[in-house]
């Protein structure tokens, strides 16, 4: 589906997770990382707003905001690693909120996840928002501001579209409460592009998926 085709879809919308294994494991122990980028309007809706977040704020116009960078087993994660590695700084922390919504988030995610990749706390940032920088968010999300509903799978191949070097085994649409929740795209450790594992890549189906609006 080409550019013009996902924006026209979308113009006349407006018009109308795999289990963890065994806590602690060994550090920098796992194959591959999946990009978790959240659509922040959705967890607005349902959460955020409820919370006082932040990336809530419609002065933030937040779009896909970076969930987590997560290593991943061929089967199954690692979560809560041992590790040696020095927790980040609250500085540390607070410089991701940019991409991240909160520097809460960010440090979840580095107690959670990051501690598994091996890394010290500022290269584990430092890689996720390289991750994060590498992919590029269709602009036809970045300006939504209506609310649609639309098949899951024309998010995807609008990544596709503005990602050339992204194929589609390499990335899912997941979906939760009839509404988009993330895009995810499976990467290799020095961040190239790779096909995700069978329990990553399950697409959501849902032809009515909906998108809440940005601003």
């Amino acid at each position: 589906m080409r550019v013009v085709a996902i924006a026209a879809f979308v113009a006349l919308a407006l018009t109308a997770g795999a289990a963890a294994q065994a806590e602690g494991e060994r550090a920098g122990d796992f194959d591959y990382y999946v990009l978790s980028l959240s659509w922040s309007p959705g967890w607005c809706a349902t959460d955020g707003a409820g919370r006082g977040a932040s990336q809530c704020d419609p002065r933030m116009d937040a779009h896909f905001v970076l969930h987590g960078l997560w290593p991943q087993y061929e089967k199954g994660y690692p979560s809560y690693c041992r590790t040696t590695a020095r927790d980040p700084s609250r500085a540390q922390s607070a410089a991701m909120e940019d991409i991240m919504g909160s520097d809460g988030a960010a440090w979840y995610q580095w107690k959670k996840h990051g501690r598994c990749a091996g890394l010290a706390a500022a290269d584990y940032y430092a890689t996720a928002s390289a991750a994060y920088g590498a992919i590029t968010i269709p602009d036809v999300f970045k300006r939504l501001n209506k609310d649609v509903k639309l098949p899951a799978r024309v998010v995807e191949e609008a990544f596709l579209e503005a990602n050339p070097g992204l194929a589609r085994e390499e990335i899912t649409i997941t979906c939760a409460d009839g509404r988009i929740q993330e895009a995810r795209i499976c990467l290799t450790k020095d961040l190239t592009p790779r096909k995700c594992g069978p329990d990553v890549i399950r697409d959501c189906t849902m032809s009515d998926a909906l998108m809440e609006k940005v601003r």
